[in-house]
């Protein structure tokens, strides 16, 4: 019964609104500034509205990994506009959520489109992609992992498994040795999942171990919304949701409720430079004792 009464509490905590939302932050008025941050000679970070975007310039044009919030698309072009007069050729969307493919409209027609084969599904859900917009939908997907390109050009994406939503993509980029690791790693913090659309806070650091086995060659980790990070921060990233999953098993198993979970757990000392807002440690506790809840 008490089980029941902690599953009706996570249902009405609007689990669903946390995840997809959590990051979300749109501008007030006109003040759309994008930011661009040079990794390598080729490649950038670009920041502002909403998740991190990846900007990689190849020999046939310019691939963007997200493109962020609704009405974020054309300020993201303007300020590729300022480092090269090449064309927007490919989109990667690392996941479905609105702060990352928000901005896809506004590439045109010509520009393909690739994501995971789930997170081609979610996005068919959205109001966002119907009618003439189902043209930014993506149109080419992968299920385990797909290559574009060759060379410096080349580019790999990954799938490994469920954490954030179920369609979270791995965009490497082997000459310039970084990966766009999407939402899986937006920062250093309790991890957001979306259960409503395949994420697993149960699976969570099971799919980052895998991707830290799995990669090879990486330097740098461009997050979904911190700063770069190095290679190294990734194992560690998927200690600390181990653990923290780890803690709410335990919790839930002893019939504490979401909030007794949240009240007991503490962020460890041997994270440290970690944060823990408490929006952010909710949140996740409500998504692991949902799905223990199953």
């Amino acid at each position: 019964m008490r089980r029941l009464i902690v599953l009706a509490a996570v249902l009405t905590g609007g689990v669903l609104s946390m995840a997809a939302s959590a990051y979300q932050h749109p501008a007030h008025g006109d003040d759309k500034v994008v930011t661009l941050q040079k990794i390598k000679d080729n490649l950038y970070l670009a920041s502002g509205g909403g998740g991190n975007s990846a900007v990689f310039m190849t020999d046939l044009g310019v691939v963007i990994v997200d493109t962020k919030l609704p009405g974020w698309g054309q300020p993201l072009i303007t300020k590729i506009k300022t480092i090269t007069n090449k064309p927007v050729t490919t989109i990667i969307n690392t996941h479905a959520h609105s702060d990352h493919v928000g901005g896809n409209e506004s590439f045109g027609t010509a520009v393909e489109i690739v994501a995971h084969e789930n997170t081609r599904l979610a996005m068919d859900k959205l109001d966002a992609f119907k009618g003439e917009k189902v043209n930014f939908l993506p149109k080419l997907m992968f299920k385990d992992k797909m290559t574009l390109g060759a060379g410096k050009d080349r580019i790999d994406l990954y799938y490994f498994g469920p954490g954030h939503t179920s369609g979270d993509a791995w965009v490497v980029f082997p000459a310039a040795r970084v990966v766009h690791a999407g939402d899986l790693f937006a920062a250093t913090e309790p991890p957001i999942i979306d259960p409503f659309n395949g994420g697993s806070g149960l699976g969570y650091p099971a799919t980052l171990a895998k991707a830290a086995a799995g990669i090879k060659n990486v330097d740098t980790i461009i997050t979904g919304h911190s700063t770069l990070k190095p290679w190294k921060d990734l194992a560690t990233y998927a200690d600390f949701t181990r653990d923290f999953r780890d803690v709410v098993v335990n919790g839930f198993d002893h019939g504490l409720s979401v909030s007794e979970i949240v009240d007991t757990w503490k962020l460890p000392p041997k994270y440290a430079g970690y944060t823990a807002p408490p929006e952010r440690v909710r949140g996740a506790v409500e998504a692991i004792v949902g799905e223990l809840s199953r």
